[in-house]
């Protein structure tokens, strides 16, 4: 436009405005680009009637509708060179005239009309050197971007190339280059010559490390599939070779046994191992043995889920409800499966939760290890361990070995189909070693969080993550256990049930799971609460509940006959016609003594079925000082009882006892029940009471029952098995329980009922011991330790109850 032309254009004008999406026009630069939006083809007809002349500037986002917030306030005056009507829209071509400001929109129908302004670039203040400097390095980073860009033409690179207007080049340059609308923006509403050429470098450079890295890239991907290439001509031709010497299924199986390696993305050295096996495969003859081996391997490891995993249930209340549902009590397992929960929540990647349960048989272990799975949504597989000799039933064995296979957690891993199940090994404690190798050793590595990410079997040969397997195991006896595969676990035991437990487990778990199994109704069969506590009192005596599922389900059964040969609609069963169906009870009441008596003392003991009344007696001879212990007592028991004895002696004559008892009297100690065997130091402080009432005389109280260990001087010492023992006392009718003064702690443990049922005295002493059970005291008088729930009491003896504080909840 000339410098008359210049004059005359007024300051502002009113035209037709363009908007224009990912396109940016700049001055003196020619483009055509299609138009479909309505008002964009009315906008240009409307520049075509009058002087061709329209305002064009750029959306600032992608959106069909226009608003005054996404268009661009500074844009180009373009004259239309050319408009061309098409199925789609138009067709225009436009040449850019000169850099105008939008004022304000005037109009928005039919077409948009704005009111814009000329926005002249500012005079440049750089020297003539600075600018010959700036549009050379420009030039030089517009070549190393084009080099990039095969699609722009080489004439085109040599015009802007040898072009030296500083603006021709800027506007060429920043309508070629592949830049984002808001850069093109940027550079259009830059002020000053030197300040859009200095963005333009910037650009550009930028452009042109970004360019650099993309062909790097490019070839490499490209280098990488001309060699996939190769591989697979040269395998087609390995196949056709194959096929020709009779060989092609073995070929074919190799290569899809290489495909499946591939896709597993496994670790390089995994990878390279099971590429050769499979390569081996595929130049052996079909009928060998070493391809029947070869082949059996590739499954085994194929078959494992390297990169299989399934979600894991982490709502802490649903797992709640779930554990609730499936199981009565048990909090201490619970409680850790929701420590696991929320811990994971913090932490997602924690490694290493391997449990052990223990306890007597039947309280549990094992289906609360599947309830756990169920709660947390993973799959659950069982490796039974008992009786195990060999290693490689851990380990598996080596496949040069004729029948070889993977080992148990392997094949559990298999079986499983995801590489997080829960995986429950149990009977733990009954594994045993042989000159095969000790089976025990070979968990160490299995069930250590540090090396258990790369758990290698002997068979498969390469390593395998344990590291997201929940590891729970089980066990009867923690004692059995090898220490350093203890060490490795976390233990928490599982305690017999009381009476009370195992009601609410029959009534809630065990009723309902046996009529679903014999297919029977609620209705059809009712067996009331006083039926069921007379099952479990009368026929049962088990520390878990097996032996009373038994029951229910005989009582089912008998009830489903019943109703099939008498026609009836529903049986019920009470305590008074209990035993029409199980027969007589097999446990009856308690033979202990109602009086009390000299000699005669009620111990308490542990058993695997839970705590029990041990009855302890003793009698006193003439003779000549011998001590018999008869009941089948351990090595424990009867050095307890040769303890007592020392011990009675250093306090005869505070008790009225003869000093020479133990040269003119025989003792014969008892433990009633002789065919059961009984060992442990428990019984210490029942043995003392029972000798120091038959040698003095003095009766011992009926209700009184006690437990402990003692010292030679007198002290008592504390003891296990505290729940299970008080329980039985409470069974038993008991009023008061000494128990050692450290046991203290452990009446936490002790149920509600029981401690609310019984007195409990806390004794650090034997002769508080002695005070509480003996009927009559000393005349030096004695001390008595009381617990009353929450702190320890001295009070002064007395004979009757009324000093005894009973324990409150």
């Amino acid at each position: 436009m000339s410098e008359t032309a210049k004059k005359r254009t007024p300051a502002v004008q009113t035209l037709p405005m363009l908007v224009l999406r990912g396109l940016v026009l700049f001055p003196k630069i020619i483009i055509h680009f299609d138009v479909s939006r309505e008002k964009s083809m009315e906008a240009l007809a409307a520049a075509v009637k009058e002087d061709k002349q329209i305002f064009i500037t750029a959306q600032s986002d992608y959106s069909e509708d226009i608003t005054q917030d996404n268009i661009c306030k500074v844009g180009i005056v373009a004259s239309v060179r050319q408009m061309l009507r098409t199925h789609s829209g138009t067709r225009v071509m436009v040449e850019g005239l000169y850099r105008a400001k939008l004022v304000k929109t005037v109009s928005e129908e039919p077409y948009l009309t704005a009111q814009v302004k000329r926005y002249p670039d500012r005079t440049p203040k750089a020297s003539d050197e600075e600018m010959e400097a700036l549009l050379r390095a420009v030039k030089d980073e517009f070549q190393a971007c084009s080099m990039n860009m095969p699609r722009m033409p080489e004439e085109y690179i040599n015009n802007v190339l040898n072009n030296k207007d500083p603006r021709t080049v800027f506007d060429n340059i920043a309508v070629s280059m592949p830049l984002s609308v808001e850069e093109k923006q940027m550079l259009l509403e830059a002020n000053g010559l030197v300040e859009k050429l200095s963005l333009l470098l910037s650009m550009l450079t930028r452009e042109s490390q970004v360019m650099s890295l993309e062909r790097e890239l490019h070839e490499r991907v490209h280098s990488q599939l001309d060699e996939n290439q190769r591989e697979y001509y040269l395998r087609e031709q390995l196949k056709a070779i194959q096929e020709e010497l009779g060989e092609g299924d073995m070929g074919t199986d190799a290569f899809e046994y290489m495909e499946k390696i591939a896709q597993l993305n496994l670790p390089e050295a995994s990878e390279s191992k099971l590429m050769r096996e499979a390569q081996r495969l595929s130049s052996t003859a079909p009928s060998s043995q070493e391809a029947y081996v070869i082949r059996n391997y590739l499954d085994t490891v194929l078959d494992l889920p390297w990169n299989v995993s399934s979600k894991e249930k982490n709502d802490i209340k649903k797992v709640k409800a779930v554990l609730d549902k499936d199981h009565y009590g048990m909090d201490k397992v619970k409680d850790r499966i929701l420590e696991t929960i929320a811990v994971r929540q913090l932490e997602p990647e924690i490694k290493g939760q391997i449990i052990c349960l223990y306890g007597p048989p039947g309280v549990g272990k094992t289906s609360v290890a599947k309830s756990i799975a169920r709660a947390l949504g993973r799959k659950y597989v069982r490796v039974s361990l008992g009786g195990i000799r060999d290693e490689a039933d851990i380990r598996g064995h080596r496949k040069t070995y004729v029948g070889a296979m993977a080992g148990r957690i392997i094949n559990a891993i298999s079986e499983a189909e995801t590489n997080n199940p829960l995986l429950l090994l149990d009977e733990v404690d009954k594994i045993s070693d042989s000159y095969k190798g000790d089976p025990s050793s070979a968990l160490l590595e299995v069930l250590d969080s540090e090396q258990n990410t790369a758990f290698r079997d002997h068979y498969i040969e390469v390593p395998f993550d344990l590291s997201n397997v929940m590891f729970v195991t089980t066990a009867n006896n923690i004692s059995e256990i090898d220490p350093p595969l203890l060490d490795r676990m976390e233990v928490i035991e599982l305690n017999s049930y009381t009476a009370e437990e195992k009601f609410h487990i029959a009534k809630e778990h065990l009723v309902p799971k046996q009529l679903k199994k014999h297919g029977m109704k609620r209705t059809m069969l009712r067996i009331n609460d006083a039926a069921l506590r007379l099952v479990i009192d009368g026929y049962t005596r088990e520390a878990g509940v097996r032996q009373l599922e038994r029951c229910i389900a005989s009582l089912c059964r008998k009830a489903a006959k019943e109703i099939i040969e008498n026609d009836l609609q529903k049986v019920s069963i009470t305590a008074s016609n209990l035993e029409s169906y199980l027969g007589h009870r097999k446990y009856l009441e308690s033979s202990l003594s109602n009086v009390d008596e000299v000699g005669v003392v009620n111990g308490l003991a542990w058993t695997a079925a839970g705590g029990v009344i041990m009855p302890l007696e003793v009698l006193v001879m003439e003779g000549k000082g011998n001590v018999t212990a008869t009941g089948s007592l351990g090595d424990v028991m009867k050095e307890s009882s040769g303890l007592a004895v020392s011990y009675v002696r250093s306090i005869a004559d505070k008790y009225g006892i003869d000093k020479n008892f133990h040269k003119e009297k025989d003792i014969h100690i008892h433990a009633p029940e002789g065919a059961t065997p009984k060992d442990g130091p428990s019984a210490g402080v029942t043995m003392t009471t029972a000798l120091v009432s038959a040698l003095s005389g003095i009766p011992v109280r009926h209700d009184v029952a006690m437990t402990g260990e003692i010292t030679l001087h007198g002290k008592v010492l504390p003891i296990g098995g505290l729940r299970e023992k008080t329980m039985a006392a409470y069974k038993e009718g008991m009023k008061t329980v000494v128990i050692p003064a450290a046991n203290k702690g452990d009446l936490d443990d002790v149920d509600p009922v029981v401690k609310d049922g019984l007195e409990f005295v806390l004794a650090d002493r034997i002769t508080e011991v002695l005070d509480a059970a003996l009927t009559q005291k000393p005349k030096s008088g004695g001390r008595e330790h009381i617990y009353n729930g929450d702190d320890v009491r001295v009070n002064p003896a007395k004979n009757d109850d009324k000093s005894r504080v009973p324990v409150h909840s």
